[in-house]
C-alpha cells in the first residue's frame, strides 16, 4: 500500500488523538497501556471498513474536529461511537456504516447528542508513529499528540465497499445514567459490609475533572475500617480505587501501571464501553457480579465481533 496525504485538518476539535487497543507487555517497565476508551466502538469502526480490528483510528472528544480530505482517490471512512453530529459537506453524515469521501470534502461536527467519544476509521489505517509497538497517543507519557491545526493526516488508502452498516437494533445507546457491573476484589475486606450495601445502593456522579487516566466519582464518602495504604500493585482498565478521602476513582485507559490505594473492584470488560461513553455528571450505580458471569458477557461481545468481521470480509 502506497502513503498518501488523506486529510488535511483545518480545525482539530477539543481532544483529537489516534488511538489503536493500547500498547501491551509493558507495564512492568512502567509504559500504560492506553488506547482507545470504547474498545468495541473502535473495532466496529474498523470492521465496517475492512481493517483488522486493531488498526488506529482517530478517537473524537465531544467536540469533533474539521477535516478536509486530500486524498486525490475516494476513501471509504466509519464513524462510530458517540453521537457528536456529523456532516460530510454540510449534510448529516451515516454514523455506524461505512460510506465514500472524495478529494475537497469536508467533515464536520456538529451538535452533541450522546455519549463522548467517536471513532473515525478509514479503509487501510492511518500513518501513525509507533511507541512501544503501538500508535495509540499517550500526551502524558509523550507518545504522539493531539491534532493540530493545518496538520496533514497520511494514511494506507485502500478500495473497500460502502454503504454496509450495524442495524439500528445493534447500535449501543449512551445515556446519561448507567448500571455498571462489577467483579468485587482484591482489597474488598478493608471496607465492612455497611459501607459496601450504600456503596451498591449509591447513585454515583462523574466529576467533571474526570478524563482518559481516570474518572473521579462524588457520593457520600466511604469508610476505611483499617489502613488506605496497601502494597502497590497493577491496576486494570476499570479498577476501582478507594483513596483515603473515600471519593472513588475508576481508573481508565491512561492509567498509572501500579497503585497504592485499596480496589473495591474492577468493571468488567463489557460496560467499559458505556463507562468511555458516559458525560461529565453522568451518573453511575454499580452491582456485583461473578467472575464466571462477567466471562460469559466478554464471549458473547467477541463473539458478536468475530461474526461483523468474518460477514463483512466475505461481503
Amino acid at each position: 500500500m502506497q502513503k498518501q496525504t488523506i486529510f488535511q485538518v483545518h480545525k482539530p476539535g477539543v481532544l483529537t488523538t489516534f488511538q489503536d487497543l493500547g500498547r501491551y507487555g509493558f507495564q512492568q517497565y512502567g509504559v500504560p497501556v492506553s488506547g482507545a476508551m470504547d474498545h468495541f466502538a473502535l473495532q466496529m469502526a474498523n470492521i465496517l471498513v475492512g481493517n483488522d480490528r486493531d488498526t488506529v483510528c482517530l478517537e473524537v472528544t465531544l467536540v469533533g474536529p474539521v477535516l478536509d480530505v486530500s486524498s486525490p482517490e475516494p476513501i471509504t471512512v466509519a464513524i462510530t461511537g458517540a453521537a457528536l453530529g456529523p456532516n460530510l459537506n454540510g449534510n448529516p453524515a451515516p454514523m455506524w456504516q461505512s460510506f465514500k469521501m472524495k478529494r475537497g470534502d469536508r467533515l464536520t461536527f456538529g451538535k452533541h447528542q450522546e455519549g463522548v467519544r467517536a471513532y473515525i476509521a478509514v479503509a487501510g489505517g492511518f500513518d501513525a508513529p509507533a511507541f512501544f509497538q503501538s500508535q495509540s497517543t499517550d500526551v502524558k507519557s509523550g507518545f504522539g499528540q493531539q491534532l493540530q491545526r493545518d496538520q496533514s493526516i497520511n494514511g494506507f488508502p485502500v478500495k473497500s465497499p460502502s454503504g454496509i452498516g450495524l442495524s439500528p437494533m445493534a447500535i449501543p445507546a449512551y445515556p446519561s445514567a448507567i448500571n455498571v457491573s462489577i467483579v468485587e476484589g482484591p482489597h474488598i475486606d478493608h471496607f465492612s459490609k455497611q459501607e459496601l450495601d450504600r456503596f451498591y445502593s449509591t447513585a454515583h456522579t462523574v466529576d467533571a475533572n474526570s478524563n482518559r487516566m481516570g474518572y473521579r466519582l462524588n457520593s457520600e464518602p466511604m469508610i476505611h475500617k483499617q489502613s488506605v495504604d496497601i502494597w502497590s500493585d497493577a491496576i486494570p482498565f476499570g479498577g476501582i480505587q478507594i483513596p483515603g478521602n473515600g471519593q472513588p476513582i475508576i481508573l481508565m485507559a491512561e492509567r498509572q501501571t501500579t497503585g497504592g490505594y485499596p480496589r473495591i473492584g474492577t468493571v468488567i470488560s463489557t460496560d467499559l464501553p458505556k463507562l468511555a461513553q458516559l458525560v461529565p455528571n453522568g451518573e453511575i450505580r454499580f452491582s456485583p457480579i461473578s467472575v464466571e458471569a462477567a466471562q460469559e458477557r466478554a464471549v458473547q461481545m467477541e463473539t458478536f465481533l468475530f461474526k461483523m468481521d468474518t460477514f463483512i470480509r466475505n461481503y
